[in-house]
């Protein structure tokens, strides 16, 4: 249900009201008790969705969501690539930490 604002022309009161879209339009002043009361036009206050189901992203663009999937694309594949950068590293190290096989010098009898 909508919330209204209403000004009296009698007295310059102005008050809000919670009303049902169907209910008439209050024509009585709460301060004044005079019938000079009228609607006024506002900007209201939008839609507020509450609750599982709604998400931000639910009434994107499609341009929008194409470029959220290409950034998000790009974004993996930079780790992917830093991902194996570094287990090459690793395998390097490891091969050069292992001690070479010593082979034992000839004797000359």
């Amino acid at each position: 249900m909508p919330t209204y604002e209403y000004a009296c022309d009698a007295c310059d009161h102005k008050w809000e009201e919670f009303q049902s879209i169907k209910a008439p339009a209050t024509q009585k002043c709460p301060t004044c008790g005079k019938k000079k009361a009228r609607r006024l036009i506002s900007a209201g206050g939008g839609f507020l969705f509450k609750g599982t189901g709604f998400y931000i992203t639910d009434y994107r663009s499609e341009g929008y969501k194409k470029s959220a999937g290409a950034d998000k694309a790009s974004s993996s594949g930079g780790e992917t690539k830093s991902e194996s950068k570094s287990e090459s590293k690793s395998e390097t190290k490891s091969s050069e930490a292992k001690p070479k096989s010593e082979s034992k010098p000839k004797s000359d009898k």
